[in-house]
């Protein structure tokens, strides 16, 4: 903490002397809980129908910055524990906000990224493609979501102080690779020359401190995906960039209990689309062999496809990662290189939004590599067929193969049966043979988006792409250079572009149109066609120049509302019961007398189902250390990495239910004398709910 203002008065120091100007901001930093409903509902990623929440790792939080420039032209931006983000949730965040605040936050200026997280609770994202494998629309976890988005911005616009603002890079090796590198390697070879990796390395961070020089918050972009944790994992996480969050908030919120603490610090998803987390590679699940490369496909008996991180387990992969970001971040929050990249962030607060109608863009775009100007046009949404066969992250069904290019006539009937493709569909999406029609599937509601959301942020001289998909990381850089030349030309200024993945809206991935050949996982799932990406390029490159120029635009054709038919076939808690001689609360396993480090307490307890109430902003539990005979104080919560709070049903027809708690008890513990307390409330057969608590016999912990 001491090294971290001593550097950052000599930076001060150094910036006067440069003549560098000294504008301020008013810039705010706010966090709220999403933690949706943790049991009974299917996690939003993995689309497998068996993820379903069995209870909770670590809490999902939104962690929002507003910054403001002297004009009073503002912004807001919000990195949320999420799958990714939807027009819906934005559209009644939008709306709270104008409730509190009038006009003052929109469509324009708002900006909500998810950092695609896979353990988090779904059914909010409103088309049904999307929320089909959590069995439709969950009103509990949109509602969470949508009141937490809005309190963080509403936190961080409470918090607005005047202040400054930083940037710095460094370069974070060891976190992730590529999953789909044969697709990379179809983008010319001149253009991959000019980087050394297939992946990006670089994190990108802004700042933010008051006029004193405290640090208020730090917003961290990095591109990988939240795959750490496998599709096996039944505990919602915010996995490894959320770890890195939890690490890099305890750093300077000390004390504190995780999701608490004035400093926000938060780690974004970028142009994550082909980039995974597990370095370790693929391998053939059973004998251990290499994946065939083109496939992602192991010989017969071999097993399936997966690719591990670098921990035993993948609770340890997600640590690991998690503390290489946190510690790169921090690395940069302490300046103590010598190659520092920091530099004040100056110059004005502008944005621009449009909406696009992606299936009927009619567009023309520079191609570089022909030196000629190219017709672009968009598709009908469609899915492929290597769509279906997953990722090496989490490998999909049946006998699916990534890179597949011809059809089959059995999986076409099926796919007629829901909604047939018109030959004009077909020839839209070569060579991508179409498996779902979703831009034709209207039964009974929207299948995905037609009607995406492009944005841009300008703070200063660094500009937030929003994107409303999955870039890969040849789309993503040359969407960064499209943007960033567009600036230079229109404004004459350098510019620093940052993409913001899954923002606003969700519409899958976004690959190169040399990608898209090869049709594996993330081009099949380029829901628009092979010309997508050049779309983006050409709106993009139309909206920054019409930023840098002050120029407004047409806002676009509105996605639809479709909030009032929306379909769910999740139940909600029926009543909950407990076995005679007991009550909830009742701790049916006690601790024992005690333990040492690196231990773990188990206790359990009849509980009932926790959808009754998802203590938000609070806790299902408290480990809680003894100071005196009159004080106990809290030392981890649910929210805490070395806890975790798994719920089952041991009785169905009877309502009868157990939560065990779990805490790896490790080398920073404090030794003393503990007990576990756990809250939750009942729902009565004849209708109501009431709390209920639980607490268990004090146990030592010994010290090491």
């Amino acid at each position: 903490m001491a090294n971290s203002k001593i550097a950052f008065l000599a930076l001060l120091a150094l910036s006067l002397l440069c003549g560098l100007a000294s504008a301020t901001y008013k810039v705010g930093v706010g966090r709220a809980d999403i933690t949706g409903p943790p049991v009974e509902i299917n996690f939003m990623g993995y689309a497998n129908i068996k993820q379903v929440g069995r209870g909770i790792h670590t809490r999902v939080f939104a962690r929002a910055f507003v910054v403001e420039d002297e004009k009073g032209n503002r912004v807001a931006f919000v990195s949320a524990d999420a799958g990714m983000m939807g027009f819906g949730l934005k559209r009644e965040v939008i709306k709270r906000l104008q409730t509190r605040y009038g006009n003052l936050y929109h469509t324009d200026n708002v900006a909500l990224s998810g950092t695609h997280t896979h353990g988090a609770p779904g059914g909010f994202l409103m088309h049904l493609l999307y929320d089909i494998s959590i069995l439709g629309f969950v009103p509990q976890t949109f509602e969470v979501m949508a009141q937490g988005l809005y309190l963080a911005i509403k936190r961080a616009t409470d918090n607005l102080v005047d202040g400054r603002i930083f940037l710095a890079k460094t370069t974070v090796l060891n976190v992730n690779i590529n999953r789909s590198p044969s697709s990379y390697l179809r983008n010319p070879a001149e253009e991959r020359a000019q980087y050394e990796h297939d992946t990006d390395k670089t994190l990108t961070q802004l700042r933010f401190v008051d006029l004193e020089n405290n640090l208020l918050g730090a917003f961290n972009w990095y591109a990988v995906h939240a795959t750490s944790m496998n599709n096996t994992n039944r505990l919602v996480t915010s996995d490894n960039v959320g770890y890195a969050a939890l690490l890099l908030e305890k750093e300077y919120n000390p004390n504190k209990m995780p999701g608490k603490g004035k400093f926000v610090g938060a780690f974004c998803s970028s142009n994550l689309g082909d980039v995974s987390p597990n370095i370790m590679g693929p391998k053939c699940s059973i004998s251990g062999n290499e994946c065939d490369l083109l496939s992602s496909r192991c010989p017969s008996g071999e097993g399936d496809c997966f690719a591990s991180g670098p921990g035993k387990d993948m609770f340890e992969s997600t640590q690991i990662l998690g503390q290489r970001l946190s510690d790169a971040a921090l690395g940069l929050l302490n300046e103590q290189s010598q190659e520092s990249t920091a530099r004040e962030v100056t110059g004005d607060v502008r944005f621009i939004h449009q909406f696009v109608d992606m299936p009927n863009y009619n567009g023309s775009t520079y191609n570089p590599l022909s030196r000629k100007i190219d017709k672009v046009r968009g598709c009908q949404p469609a899915m492929g067929y290597s769509f279906a066969a997953g990722t090496t992250d989490g490998p999909g069904a049946f006998s699916f193969e990534q890179g597949t290019t011809t059809d089959n006539a059995m999986w076409n009937f099926v796919r007629d049966f829901i909604a047939a493709p018109t030959q004009e569909d077909i020839k839209c999406h070569e060579p991508k043979p179409i498996l779902l029609a979703t831009g034709r599937a209207t039964f009974p509601y929207e299948w995905q988006p037609k009607i995406v959301s492009d944005q841009l942020l300008k703070i200063g001289d660094v500009i937030i792409a929003a994107v409303p998909c999955e870039f890969t990381t040849m789309a993503g850089r040359r969407l960064r250079n499209q943007i960033r030349a567009a600036a230079s030309a229109a404004g004459g200024i350098d510019t620093e572009v940052i993409i913001a993945g899954l923002t606003n809206i969700y519409t899958s991935y976004t690959v190169t149109p040399e990608e898209y050949q090869a049709q594996r996982y993330e081009a099949a799932s380029t829901i628009f066609g092979p010309h997508t990406h050049s779309i983006y390029m050409d709106v993009f490159e139309r909206l920054t120049k019409a930023m840098m120029r002050n120029e407004t635009v047409d806002a676009g054709p509105s996605p639809p509302y479709m909030n009032d038919v929306m379909l769910s076939l999740n139940t909600g808690v029926l009543f909950d019961g407990h076995p005679i001689n007991t009550d909830f609360g009742y701790v049916k396993s006690q601790p024992n007398k005690e333990y040492g480090i690196n231990e773990t307490v188990k206790v359990t307890y009849i509980s009932g189902n926790p959808r009754n109430n998802l203590f938000t902003e609070k806790t299902y539990f408290t480990v809680e250390r003894k100071i005196n005979e009159d004080r106990w104080k809290v030392a981890y919560t649910d929210a805490s990495w070395e806890t975790k709070m798994v719920w089952h049903r041991t009785n169905t027809i009877l309502g009868f239910s157990e939560m065990d708690i779990y805490w790896n008890i490790s080398p920073q513990t404090l030794p003393g004398e503990y007990r576990i307390r756990h809250s939750g409330e009942y729902k009565y057969i004849l209708g109501g709910k009431y709390p209920y608590e639980g607490l268990t016999h004090s146990f030592t912990v010994k010290e090491d």
